[in-house]
């Protein structure tokens, strides 16, 4: 009853920041990727550094920022302009949660040459992090059209390419997406225990599992004949994912997902973006997490001005997948209600 009474002044607090903010302003992607360096970086605002358990913390020290230190939290995050917005509020939200946030690090992938390094290290100062490339060439003659052009995206896949873009040293990454905030400690997710499996995230055994793929798939054997050799195949969002690298490479498990996006290609088994091969290879065989880590759909799925409610349950991890991007319904002054949640995250100068 104390966390419900919290979280209810918290959401309290958050609707005040909205309904008292008039002057917020839109950030146009192509206007920031024709802007210079210097006006990108000053779209944001400095986070202070947070120093939450500083005594049992790591230092700020260079051998304490070798990617190698077995100590470390790895984070895996896209970073491009579309969602940049969102990327920076993400981050945010998991330093002021952490109760260690120097133990930390963060891997942004990028695809384009557009210098968001030093965005990332203007707005976050003590900030360990990576900025790795990711060659849209990779898996651009292998995605096939999509229910939303946002799924189509290169850099919408680069989540199968962590083992090889990540140093070999990296054995467990956590991976996120870039519409989402975390209100807990992500240390919590990070000790997820996996046994044998090579990916966790938070199950949804109720959701109709059928509609993930088309009439076609279901009617040939040796399509869905690939669910009938596992226990129950759940659907999960690919948004939230504990991944043991190790064992990914270990199983080739990049080349098992490019070959039903080969399959795709020819024989259109699926409608989505990169969700349906992650649940070919993986849907049946994922260490399940806690709901509260994924309360997911809060962008309204693929129905533009839909607002949902939360989850029943404790919150950890709030996620606005689907069309519906908390700072597009904020600057359009159309939001929905749990919007208000995101607001506090958000370091982008002019939205306040």
């Amino acid at each position: 009853m104390l966390w419900i009474t919290r979280f209810s002044a918290f959401f309290s607090a958050a609707m005040a920041v909205i309904v008292l903010s008039p002057s917020l302003q839109s950030f146009p992607p192509a206007a920031a990727i024709r802007s210079s360096d210097r006006s990108l970086i000053s779209s944001f605002r400095n986070s202070p550094p947070f120093r939450n358990a500083a005594e049992e913390c790591l230092s700020s020290s260079a051998a304490d920022s070798n990617v190698c230190n077995p100590s470390l939290v790895h984070v895996a995050i896209t970073l491009d302009v579309t969602y940049l917005r969102g990327s920076i509020a993400a981050v945010n939200s998991i330093l002021q949660h952490s109760l260690c946030p120097e133990s930390v690090f963060f891997h942004f992938i990028v695809s384009s040459e557009t210098n968001l390094e030093s965005l990332v290290r203007s707005t976050f100062q003590e900030l360990k992090f990576k900025v790795y490339y990711f060659a849209p060439e990779t898996v651009r003659g292998l995605i096939s059209s999509s229910v939303r052009q946002a799924l189509e995206q290169p850099l919408n896949y680069a989540r199968n390419y962590l083992a090889e873009l990540l140093e070999g040293c990296v054995n467990r990454v956590i991976y996120l997406d870039s519409d989402l905030v975390v209100v807990d400690d992500i240390a919590k997710l990070w000790k997820t225990g996996l046994g044998p499996r090579v990916i966790g995230a938070p199950e949804y055994c109720h959701a109709n599992f059928t509609k993930y793929f088309t009439g076609g798939f279901w009617a040939e054997e040796r399509f869905s004949g690939t669910f009938r050799r596992r226990r129950r195949a759940c659907y999960f969002n690919t948004g939230v994912m504990v991944i043991d690298l190790k064992k990914w490479r270990r199983g080739a498990y990049t080349r098992r997902i490019e070959k039903w996006m080969e399959i795709q290609r020819t024989e259109r088994i699926y409608e989505l973006g990169s969700l349906p091969p992650f649940l070919l290879v993986f849907a049946g065989h994922v260490a399940p997490i806690l709901h509260r880590w994924n309360q997911h759909g809060l962008g309204g799925d693929n129905v533009r001005g839909s607002c949902r409610d939360l989850h029943p349950g404790p919150v950890s991890l709030l996620h606005w997948s689907g069309s519906g991007k908390p700072w597009l319904r904020l600057d359009s002054k159309r939001p929905c209600p749990l919007d208000a949640l995101w607001t506090p995250y958000d370091l982008y100068r002019h939205s306040h």
